[in-house]
């Protein structure tokens, strides 16, 4: 996996963190997940403009995509498993709606 790659799942979790409007303290892995962005572009010395780039990669991908980002990405900053589970619940929520618009 090249370095973007990671980047751009890293950026989708927190856009899939972002949409998760029933879980009131996520702005706190909201915050964690911008750390460990900045960190990680900053430790493998990428030239990118993160902004910019989050901006793009949140134009580009499905809340599904951002959501099952997302689940990579919350053990790296120690999320609660309460998030994890409705991150969970949400996809399996956008699944069955699928099925029924199908």
């Amino acid at each position: 996996m090249e370095l973007y790659d990671t980047f751009k799942y890293l950026v989708g979790g927190y856009y899939g963190i972002e949409n998760m409007d029933e879980y009131e303290l996520k702005e706190y892995i909201l915050k964690d997940i911008d750390n460990y962005i900045k960190n990680f572009v900053e430790i493998n010395n990428m030239e990118i403009d993160i902004e910019e780039e989050k901006q793009k990669i949140n134009d580009e991908l499905s809340l599904k995509t951002k959501l099952q980002d997302a689940l990579l990405v919350l053990p790296k900053v120690e999320a609660p498993m309460e998030i994890v589970l409705l991150v969970k619940k949400r996809i399996k929520n956008l699944k069955e709606e699928d099925k029924i618009d199908k």
